[in-house]
């Protein structure tokens, strides 16, 4: 495999070839050289967008740039060159290679969340020319069966489904879910938090949604119940801070979680002894199964990372109450532990192969950039999608509002900073999968990679987590990954 970091083999190459070889090697971890792309402007003007195999090679020549590194010039000149090619020629072209243009220049493929890409890639292919009838239907029957064990994990976990309201209610999909108690109201009923917590958000279905998103092997089952079960308290406990508690409760509740001790509930209000406690069970449980499969204790770890997301949530109650606007710096720091996504890749973390307490503590060590990159894209994308509403209700100024208080900017260009700040840490985060040496770090860093993906997925027309976004789109994508079997098998 050494020919790949060398410009020799690669010059003999085509451009489509080239590009397409050098986005499959680096998506896998192998840092081909940018130099093999010294060329590319010269041989760009060469092509005739008229011809259906010029433009395939442009195509992918733009989403290989999308796996580039920080300080990598010649393929940061190849993304924008290609982007405004595609751009300029794509009202000269039609057929499949339109709509394939066309969805590559919404969002590149590196970003894209993999089984949404699936679906839509089948129905694309299945009405080109040259279709393969049995790949078509190989394809069809193996996203059918998928989708199948998905459902039966939702099914573990809820006794919910949407309405036109992106809300979760029981009537419509109760054929879907089935009735038995003891498959469909293992955690979530037990919990009572859809009814004691009714000031919060009730997005089990969406939390699952985002965890089929980065964990979508149909062999992963348990890990997919945790993390949803994971994600789901994120969002009410999120609520509890930002939208219900009192600053003292909320230093109340910090305080208790941060001890773990449950002779202190009495402490607190009796909605926070209710969250708390579905939180201790929980967790608890995960850990106690976690030391029965692998005879690893885990708890002090995920105890940390719980009391860590609730302090970082006290921080940004007391600006809050303070009416105190943090620096774009200050912000970012607190703000990449509360979206939650460090203590989402802790619990993936001790859900994979895990050894020993050793291995935890030297993940710590190796994977604190890659979590920071990650935590960040998905922030970011987060306040792109939710800061306007987030603020009109007077809400904790965002990424996008502490940049123009300390910059002068305006929201336009606040808006055009944060998104190359998103383009950033994509670049770093290529970087450190490209340098991770062992199987394990290569591993995470693509779960990490699938989060980001999704957040983009579920922020990019809008707040797909919340009640302000665009309910019928989180709807549709719900109903055609979980619930919609591929027809036609």
């Amino acid at each position: 495999m050494i020919f790949y970091k060398t410009c020799d083999k690669w010059n003999t190459m085509d451009l489509n070839l080239q590009a397409l070889g050098f986005r499959l090697l680096r998506q896998h971890g192998y840092p081909v050289p940018q130099e093999i792309f010294g060329n590319f402007k010269e041989r760009i003007e060469s092509l005739n967008s008229s011809r259906y195999e010029d433009m395939i090679a442009v195509l992918n020549l733009y989403e290989a740039s999308y796996h580039l590194f920080e300080d990598e010039i010649i393929l940061d000149e190849a993304k924008d060159l290609t982007t405004k090619y595609l751009k300029e020629k794509l009202h000269k072209i039609n057929g499949s290679i339109a709509s394939l243009v066309c969805h590559a220049l919404e969002v590149p493929l590196h970003w894209r969340v993999p089984r949404v890409e699936a679906r839509w890639f089948i129905q694309v292919y299945e009405k080109r020319s040259d279709v393969n009838p049995a790949l078509i239907k190989l394809a069809k029957l193996d996203f059918n069966m998928v989708q199948a064990v998905h459902i039966k994990d939702l099914k573990h976990t809820s006794r919910y489904h949407l309405n036109s309201q992106s809300h979760i209610h029981t009537p419509k999909f109760s054929h879907l879910l089935g009735s038995n108690d003891e498959t469909i109201n293992r955690w979530w009923r037990n919990t009572r938090w859809d009814e004691e917590l009714t000031f919060a958000r009730d997005r089990l279905v969406e939390c699952f949604l985002w965890t089929v998103g980065y964990s979508y092997v149909p062999g992963f089952s348990l890990r997919r119940r945790n993390i949803t079960k994971v994600n789901a308290m994120i969002t009410s406990i999120d609520d509890v801070y930002d939208v219900y508690g009192t600053l003292d409760e909320l230093e109340q509740f910090t305080d208790v979680i941060s001890r773990w001790d449950i002779n202190a509930i009495d402490e607190l209000p009796d909605y926070m002894k209710i969250c708390f406690l579905g939180l201790y069970n929980t967790i608890n449980e995960i850990a106690y199964n976690t030391l029965k499969s692998t005879r690893i204790f885990v708890l002090q770890y995920l105890r940390k990372e719980w009391a860590d997301l609730c302090k970082s949530y006290l921080i940004e109650a007391r600006w809050y109450h303070s009416g105190h606007t943090p620096t774009l710096k200050d912000y970012l720091n607190n703000a990449c532990i509360t979206i939650g996504s460090p203590l989402t890749l802790m619990h993936i973390k001790i859900s994979t192969s895990i050894t020993s307490t050793q291995e935890i503590r030297q993940w710590f060590e190796k994977s604190e950039n890659i979590v920071h990159h990650t935590a960040l894209i998905v922030r970011l994308a987060d306040d792109l999608a939710t800061s306007s509403y987030e603020m009109e209700r007077g809400d904790l100024p965002k990424s996008i509002q502490c940049y123009m208080h300390e910059s002068g900017a305006t929201e336009d260009e606040a808006r055009r900073y944060i998104k190359s700040l998103i383009m950033d840490s994509w670049k770093k985060l290529n970087k450190e999968r490209a340098s991770a040496k062992s199987e394990f770090l290569q591993e995470f860093i693509d779960y990490a990679m699938d989060i980001g993906r999704m957040a983009q997925f579920m922020y990019g027309k809008g707040d797909g987590h919340g009640p302000h976004g665009h309910p019928n789109v989180t709807k549709f994508h719900v109903l055609s990954l979980l619930f919609n079997p591929i027809q036609g098998v």
